[in-house]
């Protein structure tokens, strides 16, 4: 890692579990740790690293949950201080000879706590009061360091960009830092990509009940291929909450007959429009002690909710979002998730924290959701509400996990389903239908771009200044990332996209200026 040998000290819990640490941290807390989904623990954030390194936005922009820290006692963070960090052995094994020689050894740290998150699926948590006494950092990140972490970490066109972002009185500096990095990293090893082990499902110790959540619409056909899958599970469901927002004289009677299935049915015939208010509806009719968000197109295998309840009683966590895989056509079947599966050998074992969340496939502790109220409505009539649900747990202190012992195969019917009401989003004039993100403004002749229920996502999770970088690198991706023959006609277009974009923010910061919502 650096030219200072890190030195780690052996802590064996009573569980006969190795821990290894830098600094002093409190023992007695060690014990509690080793049953937390965590494989990395610290305290940077009392220690002046806070949302340091913000030099990753030109990266991720704001489109990456952990690019600004949590507020919680424990709760997922990648800026692990290397000089005060525990971790388990066997992940420490993994790691140890692949750590980076920055300039600034701390960097090293949070090259470690970031690739352990975003690529080897693991787990690194901050602990409040896990080190006390130690002393604050200084993290001073030279431009040669920022340039070494973006080539060893990212695709290189990041960095041109980044250096673009410097301003023109910088270029020259900033192209011989990069360099500079460039000669360092053709000297070393390429970073290695490896997956952290997935824990042995145990055993369940015990018979949770379980809830399924679908909202549906106009696709009753194959909300009932799902049903049956369930049917024919290890592990029965309590019950299937079906809230359906198919117009009354398009039901089909034979859909969701009560003795055609081994779990109890409830349906309720959706008279408010969006999928969040169909959710949240959902949520309040259910019962278990776990809720599976399904969407209503997808086909499941017979152990998906076994996997799904050994997967959070292994990793002790509460909630998880399960393998997506999109199928090839409607037509397809259970036969052919087996043969994908089989087709992703060993790429489908990762685990670690989730880096989306995703309503189509998801398990998440009834308690947590009702902490959480639920959707919030204000994405109705757009995107973005799976990746607020997710990134509203990890606020709350807990870990969203990756389960791939959980796959879905999702079959994406062009017709049907809650898009249906969005599809109006891209008419205009007297023929389109107001959507809800519209209030009483509703749009007539230019339509808002991104969707503003994705903005609003974006400045209700982010800061301005990574806000502004979103915007920059949003026109700079439409100028320069398509065929250089056409740059001509969107420079011509471009005043008209910057118009959009500000109809998309107007219509944000309304709903900003709402707040949330969920009934």
């Amino acid at each position: 890692m650096s030219n200072r040998k890190l030195v780690l000290k052996e802590y064996t819990t009573q569980s006969k579990e190795v821990l290894l640490y830098t600094g002093n941290p409190n023992l007695e807390i060690l014990e509690g740790l080793v049953n937390t989904p965590g494989d990395v623990w610290h305290s940077s954030i009392e220690q002046g690293l806070k949302n340091c390194f913000q030099d990753i936005k030109y990266q991720t922009a704001v489109y990456w949950w952990f690019l600004n820290d949590f507020d919680n006692d424990i709760c997922v963070n990648w800026r692990i201080n290397i000089n005060t960090f525990v971790v388990r052995k066997h992940v420490w094994n993994l790691f140890k000879d692949s750590f980076f020689n920055y300039e600034n050894t701390m960097l090293s740290g949070l090259d470690f706590g970031f690739n352990l998150l975003r690529y080897q699926g693991g787990i690194p948590l901050y602990v409040k009061g896990l080190f006390v006494n130690e002393k604050q950092e200084d993290l001073k990140v030279s431009s040669k360091d920022r340039y070494c972490f973006y080539l060893k970490n990212f695709k290189r066109h990041h960095s041109y960009y980044m250096l673009l972002r410097q301003g023109v009185f910088n270029t020259l500096g900033e192209y011989k830092a990069l360099k500079a990095a460039t000669n360092k990293l053709n000297k070393t090893k390429n970073n290695v990509r490896f997956n952290i082990p997935l824990k042995e499902l145990e055993s369940l110790n015990s018979k949770p009940t379980v809830s399924l959540v679908i909202p549906t619409m106009k696709r009753q056909e194959f909300t009932e291929l799902l049903l049956e899958d369930h049917n024919n599970q290890t592990y029965l469901i309590k019950e299937a909450v079906i809230v359906d927002a198919t117009p009354k004289n398009e039901r089909d009677a034979k859909y969701y007959q009560k003795e055609n299935f081994k779990f109890d049915i409830k349906v309720k015939w959706q008279t408010s429009k969006g999928s969040c208010r169909a959710r949240n509806e959902a949520v309040e009719m259910c019962t278990g002690d776990y809720i599976i968000f399904a969407d209503d197109d997808i086909r499941i295998l017979p152990d998906f909710v076994e996997n799904h309840l050994r997967f959070l009683q292994t990793y002790n966590a509460q909630a998880a979002n399960g393998l997506d895989i999109m199928a090839a056509n409607q037509s397809q079947d259970l036969n052919d998730l087996k043969q994908r599966l089989e087709d992703l050998g060993e790429k489908r074992w990762k685990g670690g924290v989730s880096q989306a969340f995703s309503n189509a496939n998801s398990i998440v502790k009834r308690s947590l959701v009702e902490k959480l109220i639920g959707n919030d409505i204000n994405f109705d009539g757009g995107y973005g509400e799976d990746s607020d649900f997710g990134l509203r747990i990890l606020k709350s202190g807990n870990v969203v996990l990756f389960n791939p012992f959980s796959p879905n195969l999702h079959l994406k019917p062009p017709q049907g389903g809650y898009r249906f009401w969005g599809q109006q989003s891209k008419i205009t004039g007297k023929k389109r239908k107001k959507q809800p993100w519209e209030l009483d403004k509703p749009v007539k002749f230019v339509t808002p771009v991104p969707s503003p229920t994705i903005t609003y996502g974006i400045l209700k999770h982010y800061k301005k200044e990574q806000i502004k970088e979103w915007r920059n690198k949003h026109f700079f991706i439409y100028l320069f990332k398509k065929d250089k023959k056409t740059l001509p006609l969107r420079l011509l277009k471009l005043p008209y996209k910057q118009y959009q974009f500000s109809k998309s923010l107007k219509y944000a910061k309304r709903l900003i200026d709402l707040g949330p919502r969920y009934k």
